[in-house]
């Protein structure tokens, strides 16, 4: 069966397109498998015991202890149907449909369940609006260092991003035409019947507005090889809702810029981040991401450094039944990684990050990554 007859069939079992054979449809996917080795350091925290008064000395607990474990890893494998249909006059429908596959755990659709999952109109002249689950202008721009195989390199740890700078739900997506190397992106998140949030989860945004939830801006210039952008999103929490600790949820913005180059043999990648939208640091905190790259025949080797610091090293967090003194540390990183292609789509390859905590309380965190990847 040709894979456009079989994109048909799988789309319509699906989604139940019913003007699917109408449409150019492709089926595509990506499995991404490795065996991980994770050692980790144990985990400490200055906790004031319940009842003491504001200020009252804490005790030093350890709250994870540490590991060193082998485990198999699915590195966000996918499954999903794209497609297009002419509607005349320069107009034509898109539309994107992906799963998340969990392929070690043995789980059908299961994985980031977030995956894109939208649908819209393009236009010759003035762009495309596409509504749904789709990635963020701010990923598009940060998104350039994200060049290793392993899930683990561009985390939470590297990029401020993760945690509403990947995939929004509820979103509507503006992307304009190619300017002669110039676009430009804005992304309004609508939510206004989700949950109340208490407590921030990873691209999950809640109901903070009865209007607009969160926007999202971006400006890029891509020239051959060359690449720049600067993006911008904040929050509107016009709800005044408050977070586990009573505080009120503040706006939130965060913005970054990034630079890349990429012509064979060479290729690099700096990208910066500043602002409060995240879940890693309480306040703003500032990142610094570095990445270089070079290809010889079937081979290309990878490396990356990067640099988290939050604008407050130490923060007092008073609760009526206790306060609870947490350090924020300084976070570096670092990635090495070889990959050799047997073709286009098929891959192997062996990378290691490590993760260093400036804080006496431990975390420290070392991943070596052995794995495959296929591409359809």
């Amino acid at each position: 069966m040709k894979k456009s007859a079989l994109a048909l069939a799988v789309s319509a079992a699906l989604v139940g397109f019913g003007s699917a054979a109408y449409a150019d449809t492709t089926l595509y996917g990506s499995a991404r498998v490795s065996v991980d080795y994770d050692s980790n350091d144990s985990i400490y925290s200055l906790v004031t015991p319940p009842g003491s008064p504001p200020g009252a000395p804490a005790d030093l607990v350890r709250i994870v202890p540490g590991s060193d474990v082998w485990d198999m890893v699915d590195n966000t494998s996918r499954l999903g149907v794209r497609g297009e249909e002419d509607l005349g006059g320069g107009l034509s429908a898109v539309y994107q449909y992906e799963f998340g596959v969990d392929t070690t755990e043995g789980g059908n659709f299961s994985g980031s369940p977030n995956r894109p999952k939208w649908v819209g109109l393009k236009g010759n002249s003035w762009g495309s609006v596409t509504l749904g689950t789709q990635w963020t202008p701010y990923y598009n721009v940060i998104g350039v260092g994200d060049i290793f195989n392993s899930k683990k390199m561009f985390d939470r740890y590297t990029y401020l991003g993760d945690a509403f700078g990947l995939r929004l739900n509820n979103s509507l997506l503006y992307s304009s035409p190619n300017w002669s190397g110039f676009g430009f992106q804005a992304m309004l998140v609508v939510n206004g019947t989700g949950p109340t949030p208490t407590t921030v989860v990873p691209n999950q945004l809640g109901n903070l507005s009865d209007d607009v939830d969160l926007w999202n801006i971006a400006a890029t210039y891509k020239n051959g090889p060359f690449f720049a952008g600067a993006t911008y999103m904040s929050t509107n929490n016009s709800n005044d809702l408050t977070n586990e600790f009573g505080d009120v949820l503040d706006d939130r913005d965060q913005w970054g810029a990034a630079f890349g180059y990429n012509a064979r043999p060479f290729g690099f990648t700096l990208s910066y981040e500043n602002g409060d939208l995240n879940n890693l640091y309480f306040e703003k905190s500032e990142s610094i991401y570095l990445t270089g790259s070079y290809a010889f025949g079937n081979n290309v080797i990878r490396a990356s450094y990067g640099y988290i610091s939050p604008d407050d090293s130490e923060l007092l967090v008073v609760t009526p039944t206790a306060a609870t003194l947490i350090e924020q540390p300084d976070i570096q990183s670092f990635g090495l990684g070889y990959q050799y292609n047997f073709s286009k789509r098929t891959r192997v390859f062996v990378e290691y990050v490590g993760k260093d905590f400036d804080s006496d309380l431990g975390g420290d965190r070392q991943t070596v990554s052995i794995g495959t990847r296929h591409d359809f």
